[in-house]
């Protein structure tokens, strides 16, 4: 319930084309870093397991080990910094937030991957006999000649 004057302010600095995951997803978060007159790309990898806020107050929070170490950055999901936002593989969760994987260690802090069907595999029968039965005498045609 924000105000109808704030949205219409914040409107302009908003992203048009905002990042497309979800909790529990690895990602690679590729942020500008401006050193001086430089700039360059420095990729942070890791787990979401955090998404928080609304609008331009909307963050994620990324977490992974270094050097045996948990590493966690928030991100600003409508930051000028942020470059793009890649999903590298997506984790099957039943929870909005993930503090659950900072007690974890080693392979206990790997979500399950989630399972994308499609409808025709859904739908479609498992092979029968008579394809698999016409597939042969194709083969053997084929062989033959």
């Amino acid at each position: 319930m924000t105000n109808k004057i704030l949205q219409q302010i914040e409107k302009q600095y908003m992203k048009a084309e905002v990042p497309q995951f979800r909790v529990g997803d690895t990602v690679d978060v590729h942020t500008r870093i401006i050193e001086g007159d430089k700039e360059r790309i420095q990729v942070f990898a890791g787990t979401v397991i955090m998404k928080k806020g609304a609008g331009m107050n909307e963050t994620f929070t990324v977490r992974r080990i270094v050097n045996n170490e948990g590493v966690e950055r928030i991100f600003p999901i409508n930051s000028p910094f942020i470059a793009k936002v890649v999903v590298k593989r997506s984790g099957e969760t039943r929870r909005a937030k993930l503090f659950y994987l900072r007690q974890r260690v080693g392979k206990a802090v790997r979500l399950t991957e989630q399972r994308h069907t499609k409808k025709n595999e859904t739908e479609a029968p498992a092979h029968s006999n008579k394809s698999r039965a016409s597939q042969q005498e194709l083969a053997g045609a084929a062989a033959s000649a």
